[in-house]
């Protein structure tokens, strides 16, 4: 007689299916319904949707690189992935937040976009760093911001998050020591 702990153990785990070109292309689909992706980052999240299933069935993951390119390829080829956009709306979304250029250019390199359309599509950005640091001191309430706590007894603490978050020293005593009404004008 089984064990029903181990019955019930047998129904959780996941079946996974070998990659087939069609499967593979379904998966990329769905992921990219959800999220904005780099050809990069879609490579990897179809590569690890792979592994695991590569490793459920005792095979290599170089068994299928072939197709996951030629997934990643026909999605850039039909448009459903395009660096270019996806680095611009992706760095004019940071910027909104209040992200720093060094900020902006770390993300958009983990996520596999080329460094020369980074430093292309930051060429193009208008918003200058005092801007975005005001932007994000007024979200995260820093400096002249700050509901709580004084301002003078959290001023090296404000300036740390905004070194932190990438912005210059020079750009962090100038937003900490501002006005608010200052960014309106």
């Amino acid at each position: 007689m089984s064990d029903p702990s181990e019955e019930r153990e047998k129904t959780r785990r996941k079946v996974y299916k070998l990659p087939e070109p069609e499967r593979l292309m379904r998966a990329a689909v769905a992921y990219l319904e959800r999220y904005s992706s780099s050809s990069q980052n879609l490579r990897r999240v179809l590569e690890r949707k792979v592994m695991r299933a590569a490793h459920a069935h005792d095979r290599e993951l170089t068994e299928f690189t072939q197709m996951i390119d030629a997934t990643v390829e026909r999605c850039v080829r039909i448009g459903l992935v395009n660096d270019q956009a996806y680095a611009e709306t992706r760095a004019a979304s940071l910027r909104r937040r209040g992200a720093s250029r060094r900020q902006i250019e770390a993300k958009l390199s983990a996520k596999g976009v080329a460094k020369p359309m980074i430093e292309s599509v930051m060429a193009a950005d208008e918003t200058d760093e005092r801007e975005a640091a005001m932007r994000l001191a007024k979200r995260r309430r820093l400096g002249p911001w700050r509901t709580r706590g004084g301002r003078a007894e959290n001023r090296e603490r404000d300036m740390a998050a905004l070194c932190r978050a990438g912005f210059s020293y020079d750009v962090a005593i100038s937003v900490i020591s501002s006005r608010p009404h200052e960014q309106e004008e």
